[in-house]
C-alpha cells in the first residue's frame, strides 16, 4: 500500500512532530513563571491539544510505516484513532467553552476545534478507503495538517501568554 516513496514523509512528519512535543514541553515549562492568569481549564482546552495533535501526527507516521502483513489491521487502528480524535476534539470544544480566562474568536475556534476534528472526520472516510489510491493521500493529508495545526496552535497559546503576562499590570 505504501511504498519507499511515502517512508520519506513519514519520517520527516513523525519526526518533526516528535521534537516539537519535546519543544512544546520546554515552553510550558518557561511560561509557567509568566504572570499571567492561566488555569488548568485554559491548559486543558487550549495547550494540551497542541500535544495532542503533534502526537497524532507522530502515531499515524507510525501506524503508516509500520509492517502490516495486510491492509485490514492498518485501516481499523486507523479509523479506531480517527474516532478517538473525534471524541478528543468533541471534548476540547466542550473546555473551549467552559473555560473563562480567554474568550476565543473566530480564528481561535478554526484553529482549536473546527480543524482537529475535521482531520480526525477525514482520517475515519481515510481508514474505510485506505485501499484505493487516494485513501493514502488523505492519512497524508491528515498527518500534515496535525502537525501543522499543532504548531500553529502552540505557537498562538505561546504568543498569547508572553503578550497577555506583558500588558497585565
Amino acid at each position: 500500500m505504501i511504498g519507499p516513496t511515502w517512508d520519506n514523509f513519514y519520517v520527516i512528519v513523525g519526526g518533526a512532530a516528535a521534537a516539537l512535543i519535546g519543544v512544546q514541553f520546554v515552553v510550558i515549562a518557561l511560561v509557567s513563571g509568566l504572570s499571567t492568569q492561566v488555569t488548568a481549564e485554559s491548559i486543558a482546552a487550549f495547550a494540551t491539544p497542541s500535544v495532542v495533535h503533534l502526537t497524532g501526527a507522530l502515531v499515524l507516521s507510525a501506524l503508516m510505516t509500520a509492517p502490516f502483513a495486510s491492509p485490514s489491521p492498518r485501516a481499523m487502528t486507523i479509523g479506531l484513532f480517527g474516532i478517538a480524535g473525534i471524541v478528543y476534539a468533541a471534548i476540547v470544544i466542550r473546555r473551549t467553552k467552559r473555560q473563562t480566562v480567554y474568550r476565543p474568536v473566530f480564528e481561535d475556534w478554526l484553529w482549536h476545534t473546527l480543524l482537529p476534528f475535521g482531520s480526525y472526520v477525514l482520517l475515519v472516510i481515510a481508514a474505510l478507503v485506505i485501499t484505493r489510491g487516494w485513501g493514502a493521500y488523505a492519512v497524508a493529508a491528515v498527518s500534515l495538517g496535525l502537525l501543522l495545526i499543532g504548531i500553529h496552535n502552540a505557537w498562538d497559546s505561546m504568543t498569547h501568554m508572553l503578550v497577555k503576562s506583558r500588558t497585565e499590570p
